[in-house]
């Protein structure tokens, strides 16, 4: 893997390809996740830390009520670089994942607005 530093335009087409809703900004690649409330936020944040201390790749995360954001950004090789894809894929991956829609005996939170989780896009 490099640590190749991607310029502007490529980070932007890669995000708009892979990534639609990240965005680029002052530097960093950014997601906000909207949440149905704090203990969400704090799985959503446990989760993001999971991923990225197996990565060994660390994100700045930035958390309210209902909401966090995720940036990325390779502090070394002072840019963005496919350390920084890859791991956003991967917390794009599990975030985002909706069990009850894939079928199987995994079944997803209930409807019911007591078990709501993260708002999915």
């Amino acid at each position: 893997m490099s640590d190749r530093v991607y310029p502007e335009d490529e980070i932007v087409e890669r995000l708009g390809r892979e990534l639609p809703h990240w965005v680029y900004e002052k530097g960093w690649i950014r997601r906000k996740y909207k949440t149905h409330g704090w203990k969400s936020t704090l799985m959503v944040i446990n989760t993001v830390g999971h991923l990225a201390e197996a990565a060994w790749h660390h994100p700045d995360i930035t958390a309210s009520y209902a909401w966090l954001e995720v940036r990325l950004q390779n502090h070394a090789a002072k840019g963005i670089t496919d350390k920084d894809f890859e791991l956003a894929k991967k917390i794009e991956d599990v975030v985002q994942w909706q069990p009850g829609k894939e079928g199987g005996a995994l079944e997803g939170t209930p409807a019911d607005q007591r078990f709501a989780h993260v708002k999915y896009d």
